[in-house]
């Protein structure tokens, strides 16, 4: 039986036969035609990719002068907290037109309340300064914002014992992210991003900033972040992992889906400018799912560290072709609604992109 098939726009009538799936003979309209040739497809892609996406994570190191290779991250190096090295490697990702970068914090002083997070000889207070004073206010600057690499015991907050065992207490926590916050934005943040996943963080650091006269810092909140096992090589890099217990009490459950809406609102209605989905290759539908809620609010994803090493070891054993998959991954991204991509892989897209190469 043929009933008709209405394009999205209504302007065109297609007549298919549901019992076969096969189209009849006096069809018209054949998509190929718009597959024909690469400028084609070119010229109808529905997805573009920009290095202007792209937010590079940079890892800020205490006591090295030149910058260290990582072995967890390959392809990319601890950088000192001032000098050449870092200055330079900054240089480097802007010249290729990325311009926004996401910083941490690695530090070997490490104690129950995270001190050297809102230090301002901290690793990340340092650079932030060393950049403003060498590049201007030229490049984004993000700073991530949590204790977990600050600790001794690798929680993201203040602990206490309570009848459960030893917990991380939230509104203790809180007051340490007001003052790290402030002491970034001292520094020359442009946007605080919040990673703890405690309830009200959002609010605590609108309210600090404000209070404290940084009311033109934004704020980019991990608003759903998924306790993911994707996190590995991170974790290593700046030696972050829970030394007892693990974070999924204060980090999303990845069954859940639509609890990913409640977050993102929370963050929203507490002040933040741009919401985050993380991670994000095994979470596209989390991404596309928090756009189409709040189209309104940009949203960034965050290609992860395990998602990121996962396609270099492949590549390196001659698996897949690297290139292109890392070209997938960020297009499928895209794809799915986020506006910003955090990736390890911002300056090798960018140059593939700059070179005019698009396999697709």
């Amino acid at each position: 039986m043929d009933e008709e098939l209405l394009s999205l726009k209504g302007e065109v009538q297609l007549k298919t036969n549901w019992s076969t799936g096969y189209t009849t003979p006096g069809l018209r309209y054949r998509p190929r035609r718009l597959r024909a040739s690469k400028v084609i497809r070119d010229l109808v892609a529905e997805s573009r990719l920009y290095p202007g996406d792209f937010v590079l994570p940079l890892f800020i190191k205490e006591g090295i002068r030149e910058k260290r290779p990582m072995k967890s991250l390959e392809g990319h190096y601890y950088l000192p907290t001032n000098g050449d090295d870092l200055i330079n490697y900054i240089q480097t990702a802007m010249d290729l037109k990325v311009k926004s970068f996401l910083l941490f914090g690695v530090t070997s002083i490490r104690n129950r309340m995270a001190l050297k997070a809102y230090d301002r000889d901290g690793p990340v207070q340092v650079a932030l300064k060393h950049i403003r004073n060498e590049l201007g206010w030229e490049p984004l600057l993000f700073t991530d914002l949590c204790m977990c690499g600050y600790t001794d015991h690798g929680h993201c907050g203040v602990i206490r014992e309570t009848r459960r065992g030893m917990q991380v207490d939230n509104d203790e926590t809180l007051k340490v992210y007001a003052r790290i916050a402030v002491s970034q934005a001292e520094a020359g943040s442009d946007f605080i991003a919040p990673s703890g996943m405690m309830d009200g963080q959002v609010a605590a650091i609108r309210d600090a900033l404000d209070s404290n006269g940084f009311s033109d810092v934004g704020i980019m909140a991990y608003a759903t972040k998924y306790a993911s096992s994707f996190y590995g090589p991170f974790r290593d890099v700046v030696d972050s992992a829970p030394r007892f217990g693990d974070r999924r009490g204060y980090q999303m459950d990845p069954r859940n889906k639509f609890e990913a809406l409640k977050e993102a609102a929370i963050d929203i209605e507490e002040g933040a400018d741009i919401i985050m989905v993380k991670p994000a290759l095994a979470y596209l539908d989390i991404i596309s799912l928090v756009k189409a809620h709040y189209p309104f609010v940009p949203l960034a994803a965050y290609n992860v560290s395990g998602e990121y090493s996962m396609i270099k070891v492949a590549s390196r054993e001659g698996i897949i072709d690297g290139r292109l998959a890392q070209l997938e991954v960020l297009t499928a991204i895209k794809r799915a609604g986020a506006d910003i991509i955090i990736t390890y892989s911002a300056m090798e897209v960018a140059e593939v992109l700059r070179n005019g190469y698009t396999p697709f």
